[in-house]
């Protein structure tokens, strides 16, 4: 079975979208390196990074969703994103609790939290807390933008404009 095909198209623009727990947990590794590019299965499958400031969501403000790229899962909303000025996408609260979860992270040194989809386990970024954004939350949910896909809400395409 082609894995291209687990994914329902839902969007009528012909990308792969809302795959399931189930066809997540059954992908294998070569299905996995076969949906996606060199540098987003690095981040989403080896939990790399992209270099600060290169992502395509850093400064964006369009309005919308924003999912995993590997599976579709809706993971955060453009309302909690805010400028945090580090080189990454910054939101304060994903879109419900259950869409995410959470593993210590002592590489690189130091503690940390990271972050993955609940639905594919793929890595999305880190969750930093106390830095005094002055957020709802005291959050800063530091994501990869390769991680993620915007899904521009309904008349919100075109309007990219920059924090």
């Amino acid at each position: 079975m082609d894995p291209r095909t687990q994914q329902q198209d839902t969007d009528g623009r012909g990308e792969d979208r809302a795959l399931s727990p189930e066809a997540a947990a059954a992908r294998t590794d070569a299905q996995w390196r076969q949906v996606l590019n060199p540098l987003e299965y690095q981040v989403l499958r080896q939990a790399g990074t992209e270099r600060p400031h290169t992502g395509e969501y850093v400064d964006t403000t369009t309005e919308g969703v924003y999912e995993c790229r590997a599976c579709g899962a809706e993971l955060f909303r453009s309302e909690t994103k805010f400028a945090a000025h580090c080189g990454w996408p910054s939101f304060f609260a994903p879109l419900a609790e259950d869409r995410v979860r959470y593993i210590e992270d002592t590489t690189m040194g130091m503690k940390r939290v990271e972050v993955r989809c609940a639905t594919c386990d793929s890595h999305l970024g880190h969750v930093f807390e106390g830095e005094g954004y002055g957020t709802p939350t005291d959050l800063r949910y530091c994501m990869n933008s390769v991680s993620l896909r915007l899904v521009p809400a309904e008349g919100a395409a075109g309007s990219d404009a920059t924090v």
